[in-house]
């Protein structure tokens, strides 16, 4: 069987903007890549935080700003749970699921972001390889 790492389940094109966007360019960047979440790097690409629908929903959508007005420093979540091309699958979704997270940023060692893992492409990726193995007739 192929092993595959964490960053097989990441999207190609992870979501990110700078510390100087505002909530407007995250949710565009948000919904350019088909994300629920983008990375907040700095000017070398570390993550120093993650802006999600639910940063939208519970700080932005309701406020009464314009979003292009909100800089993404004051509505995006820190501190930033997150995983590396080393982490497990098992061990990235355990984290997500006690942490109620349903985007895991991935980075190098030095913080550098490299992907980020979404549940939703996990699960995705898991019914289709289930899918799989029984159109061939193989247990699951």
């Amino acid at each position: 069987m192929e092993t595959t790492g964490i960053l097989d389940y990441c999207a190609d094109d992870p979501a990110a903007v700078p510390l100087t966007a505002s909530a407007a360019d995250g949710i565009t960047a948000m919904l350019n890549r088909r994300m629920g979440a983008a990375a907040v790097v700095d000017d070398h690409g570390i993550v120093a935080g993650i802006f999600t629908e639910r940063d939208v929903m519970l700080s932005v959508a309701l406020s009464g700003r314009d979003p292009s007005t909100i800089p993404i420093r004051e509505v995006m979540t820190t501190p930033v749970l997150m995983a590396t091309r080393e982490t497990s699958i098992a061990k990235a979704l355990q984290v997500m699921i006690e942490h109620h997270k349903r985007h895991l940023p991935v980075v190098e060692e030095n913080g550098k972001l490299i992907g980020i893992l979404s549940i939703r492409h996990v699960l995705e990726r898991k019914v289709d390889e289930l899918t799989r193995q029984l159109a061939d007739g193989v247990k699951a």
